[in-house]
């Protein structure tokens, strides 16, 4: 079996996909149309590093004003996540980037909250809404959201940091994570993609995430390689989005691999897919071709993508029953 087959064939999560990364030119027209929007300037694809990104990224998100929209929205990531056998996905949303623009919250969480109970009944895929906070905004008016959301607390399995991380450390958002732990909420963020491995620990020590988002400047700080591997500690990374928003210049100089032979709990994952044209199994496909990774590596990343997942114990142990078995006839 060649490694591209198998890759498309193994079952695995995705943990770290934004919605609103989902946002194709394609939806982007069909949006604006369907909403009578007239766009002000083209949904182009062009952009040279993090900032340039976030700066086409918000501007498309005027095109999303229905709940019909974000459930639309919703079932092209899942659709395309049936078809690249992607079993589980904990996805994340931006509620500020839409509330600000006199979007009901209601309107958000519905639609995508639709999406997912689709998902499971079309295509039998699992997948819970991680609630992101931007941490470029003050914690006043995060916390302000979060509490407008507790009526849609079951909704809901996780709050989580993205957005500009330079200058806005982790620590920012202490009561906002004190305040989600207290009502039961776990939590991820986004730390050490383009800031400094301080920020990792601050996640880890300040607001007791679960897992990190990105987490590669880690490897600048063998303390923290220590810790995160001795413990385990979950790092979602997204290899084509470090590349494309120039963290790294070329795949090959990717650490993935490092981490991965370091001990870390690393899983795969595509970040914003409609924008770095690179799904789930393209991130698999291209790191292997960079990496020069074997099926053994790329299972175990698979299999990290269950453990790492808030699913619960059976249904993770279902899913990696699953994989196993087509690692041993793809071994054997």
């Amino acid at each position: 079996m060649q490694i591209d087959e198998f890759i498309a064939l193994i079952p695995k999560a995705e943990l770290n996909i934004h919605i609103e990364g989902c946002l194709s030119e394609e939806l982007v027209t069909r949006f604006a149309e369907r909403n009578k929007i007239i766009l002000s300037t083209p949904h182009t694809i062009q952009f040279t590093d993090l900032s340039s990104f976030l700066k086409i990224y918000y501007a498309a998100l005027q095109v999303l004003l229905t709940e019909e929209d974000f459930y639309d929205l919703g079932m092209a990531y899942f659709h395309k996540a049936a078809m690249q056998n992607i079993r589980h996905a904990e996805v994340s949303f931006d509620p500020q980037a839409h509330v600000s623009r006199g979007v009901a919250l209601s309107t958000v969480i519905k639609g995508l909250t639709r999406a997912v109970q689709e998902a499971k009944a079309k295509y039998g895929i699992s997948a819970f809404l991680i609630m992101c906070f931007m941490r470029d905004l003050s914690e006043e008016e995060a916390i302000k959201i979060f509490e407008e959301a507790l009526i849609f607390k079951d909704h809901i399995v996780a709050i989580g940091l993205d957005s500009t991380e330079k200058g806005n450390p982790p620590e920012k958002f202490k009561n906002l994570f004190d305040l989600a732990h207290a009502q039961g909420f776990l939590s991820v963020a986004i730390a050490g993609e383009t800031g400094s491995p301080d920020y990792i620990w601050q996640a880890l020590d300040v607001l007791h995430v679960s897992r990190i988002g990105h987490g590669v400047q880690c490897m600048q700080d063998p303390d923290l390689i220590t810790r995160l591997a001795a413990k385990q500690i979950p790092v979602d990374v997204c290899p084509i989005s470090n590349v494309k928003l120039g963290i790294y210049p070329q795949l090959k100089q990717h650490p993935l691999k490092k981490m991965y032979e370091d001990g870390l709990c690393v899983t795969l994952n595509s970040d914003d897919p409609a924008y770095f044209d690179a799904y789930l199994n393209e991130n698999y496909i291209a790191a292997n071709a960079a990496l020069k990774l074997n099926k053994t590596i790329i299972y175990e990343l698979a299999k990290n993508s269950f453990s790492a997942s808030f699913l619960d114990y059976a249904r993770q142990e279902k899913l990696m029953s699953e994989l196993e078995k087509v690692f041993k006839q793809a071994v054997s």
